[in-house]
């Protein structure tokens, strides 16, 4: 070692050096030195030979500073992002590397190529989230959903904005969505509809306090008088199906669906990018095989066996729960008004409302308990006959000079007359003087 030189070390390698230099000055012996660095007696012993003829330099690893064989040569590293530029870009490292398996057959660890990516500055650094307290998940398969929209470009330019309605069971993980053109109460319906279809009536949803699945209206007399809230169209079909409805406090509070909706913001997104979906029809043909994947993928199982969901009764019609159902006063002639049109009941009841109700379907009924009645829309009313004036003239309003607004007026306009005189007098007066002078 040559005199100045600095040698790195680490705390283990400067330990071993103190107890191989206890050696030197005897004060221990190799045995008992092999105990303290805790190596054989053979390794203890080369390395005291090797520490005596190279010096305090010889306790380091001879493959210090030295390129590792499973270093992944500059070739395929800028082979590898250029591949990433060019088709992946803004892919999370993660995904990328899936891709890169799955399209190009390059095999490469996430974390290796996170590192090249940071240090290109094509990816940053995660901040720390703030802590929040575990909720923990409820044991049954079908026992709560998590049912939200999300609002996203998630054609990039390529087709309309859209809205993404996600599911996702809290239990299990399992995912259920599909594009929607807006986040509305017809399609919170039909994702709901689609859902039980394929997997049963949740025990249970989980939703925020949008207006499209919490009513904002105040409470009518008659719901004060029973003691109840203002429903909307969906607390409502949710309630005759028999589902139970959460309202969160907070987007935190259903995390579990809002980290969904990044993944599906992040890997989505750029999966349709390669299939180059642009429309909302190709995005919903493609779901089913995307969700296939990733439930696969990220479900667990859920704490105690069992499935919560309830198969749909066969006394109870579906197209008439998952409904708009609107109250409307029956008329002494029989009819309704509707979104300003008139509509003609045809079968005789004695009720005094009915209910109107609008499909998923497009199509409109007219129910009185649970009963499909008769009816024509009115296109054109009747005129009436023998009316001489049908339109009554309203004549103009004149106040009489009584009235106090008059008398003001009139008695400015008397003293506006006599100041006007004085002083047409004053100039006469003036200029007679002015003439006999002269």
């Amino acid at each position: 070692m040559t005199k100045g030189e600095i040698i790195r070390m680490s705390q283990k390698e400067l330990l071993r050096l103190h107890v191989i230099h206890q050696v030197f000055e005897k004060k221990l012996k190799q045995v008992e030195a092999s105990e303290k660095i805790g190596l054989s007696e053979r390794q203890t012993r080369r390395i005291v030979k090797r520490v005596r003829q190279e010096g305090d330099k010889g306790i380091t690893h001879k493959l210090r500073g030295r390129r590792s064989e499973r270093k992944i040569a500059e070739e395929v590293k800028e082979k590898i992002m250029r591949i990433y530029e060019k088709r992946y870009k803004g892919f999370g490292p993660t995904l990328a590397v899936e891709k890169l398996e799955e399209i190009e057959k390059i095999e490469i660890s996430d974390e290796t190529l996170r590192k090249w990516l940071i240090d290109s500055g094509m990816w940053q650094k995660r901040r720390v989230r703030k802590h929040r307290q575990w909720r923990e998940r409820k044991e049954y398969y079908g026992e709560m959903l998590q049912l939200d929209g999300s609002h996203h470009d998630w054609f990039e330019g390529r087709g309309k904005k859209c809205v993404l309605m996600g599911y996702i069971d809290d239990a299990t993980n399992r995912r259920y969505a599909r594009f929607y053109e807006y986040e509305g109460v017809i399609p919170a319906m039909d994702s709901l509809k689609r859902y039980i279809r394929k997997n049963g009536i949740p025990y249970s949803i989980y939703l925020d306090k949008h207006s499209t699945y919490k009513s904002q209206a105040k409470a009518t007399i008659e719901d004060e008088l029973n003691n109840r809230e203002a429903l909307s169209q969906f607390e409502r079909a949710a309630k005759e199906l028999g589902i139970n409805i959460i309202h969160a406090d907070s987007a935190a509070a259903k995390g579990r669906i809002e980290r969904d909706f990044k993944t599906y913001q992040d890997r989505l997104v750029k999966e349709m990018r390669l299939m180059d979906i642009r429309d909302i029809e190709e995005a919903n043909r493609y779901l089913p095989v995307f969700l296939g994947k990733h439930n696969n993928r990220f479900k667990v199982i859920a704490t105690r066996e069992g499935n919560l969901h309830r198969l749909l009764p066969k006394d109870i019609d579906f197209n008439s729960v998952l409904c708009i159902k609107t109250e409307r006063t029956l008329r002494n002639d029989f009819t309704i008004s509707y979104k300003s049109k008139l509509y003609q009941v045809l079968d005789k009841i004695n009720c005094k409302r009915v209910i109107v109700e609008e499909h998923l379907s497009g199509c409109m009924y007219i129910t009185y308990k649970n009963t499909k009645l008769k009816y024509k829309e009115i296109n054109k009313l009747p005129l009436k006959e023998n009316v001489k004036n049908p339109y009554k003239l309203r004549l103009k309003y004149i106040p009489p000079m009584e009235h106090p607004f008059k008398r003001q007026m009139y008695e400015r306009m008397i003293a506006y007359e006599s100041t006007k005189r004085m002083v047409n007098q004053n100039l006469e007066k003036e200029t007679d003087l002015v003439l006999t002078s002269t």
